[in-house]
């Protein structure tokens, strides 16, 4: 099992491949442990986990506090909105007075794409992003990977279709290098206005079509209008872009028989998937992820800890 060479889990490109496998397998080791349900860990017994989530979440930020007390870690979620930043204390000095209470680990989410590394370089504790601005989720990459990787088996020589929102999105960043990185192949499915500047040095390949997008892809990822950063772009027809970029039943028969469907989360049923194909659980893999995230925020905990540990 590698040790991981950083402190902070910031970026996907601050892990090598070894690393990215490592998180990997003990996450799948972590899932099988966790479906027995008795199994007792402690392993990060003493160790302290702070959340601090300065953008609403339900599935990262439950996920990180269920995986810190499934390993034994004393865990906290502080509330933003009944902090002293709410006084004027700056963020600074708010986040050093979390490493003063002897914090192991902080989790942060931020609207602000760069506040979480300058948040890392300012403090001697692990870090791990939970979400910053639009420009990267590595949990949510490496949760995807391992959903793909325990269906296929492998994610090298694999097609895996993103659509929707891409220009804001960090999960799609995110998903883009560590699929690549692993030997995968992405196509990008969006309306022209929703496809980020810069597109053509990401080495993917970009539809405005969907139909055309999804074919021969072993993946479907779909993503969310996100309807709260769009200051330049707004899809004001739902309707319309869902018939030409939501993916239903009817919109599989254009890919592989056995295509995998996939989703972050929050899903706008209606919009960018219907209703029937997020709740049929033959096709869609979106609870299973919400599975497999509990299971590589363990690892990560874990192996960003190592020398802490007793």
């Amino acid at each position: 099992m590698t040790t991981l060479k950083n402190k902070s889990i910031i970026d996907i490109e601050d892990l090598s491949i070894e690393e990215v496998n490592s998180i990997l397998d003990l996450a799948e080791t972590y899932s099988k442990q966790n479906r027995q349900r008795n199994v007792p860990y402690n392993k990060l017994q003493g160790l302290g986990l702070i959340n601090v989530f300065f953008e609403n979440s339900t599935r990262t930020l439950m996920s990180f506090e269920l995986a810190g007390k499934k390993l034994g870690m004393h865990t906290v979620n502080m509330s933003v909105s009944n902090s002293s930043l709410q006084k004027g204390e700056t963020l600074r000095d708010t986040i050093k007075t979390l490493e003063s209470m002897l914090a192991d680990v902080i989790v942060i989410r931020h609207s602000q794409n760069g506040v979480i590394k300058m948040i890392d370089d300012m403090v001697d504790c692990c870090v791990i992003n939970a979400g910053n601005g639009t420009n990267s989720h590595p949990t949510q990459a490496l949760l995807d990977a391992l959903s793909i990787r325990n269906k296929l088996g492998t994610l090298k020589g694999i097609k895996v279709a993103i659509c929707g929102d891409i220009r804001h999105s960090r999960v799609a960043r995110s998903n883009i290098k560590l699929i690549k990185m692993l030997g995968g192949d992405v196509n990008i499915i969006a309306p022209k206005e929703l496809i980020p500047s810069g597109i053509d040095n990401w080495g993917v390949s970009v539809f405005n079509d969907m139909d055309e997008g999804i074919k021969n892809c072993d993946v479907i990822m779909m993503l969310r209008l996100q309807m709260e950063r769009m200051q330049e772009t707004k899809i004001s027809d739902k309707q319309a872009y869902h018939k030409l970029y939501g993916l239903n039943h009817e919109r599989l028969e254009n890919a592989k028989k056995d295509v995998l469907v996939m989703h972050p989360g929050p899903i706008n049923r209606g919009v960018e998937i219907s209703a029937e194909l997020a709740d049929d659980a033959e096709r869609t893999l979106i609870n299973y992820q919400v599975e497999m995230g509990v299971a590589v925020r363990m690892a990560c905990l874990d192996l960003l800890t190592t020398k802490k540990q007793k």
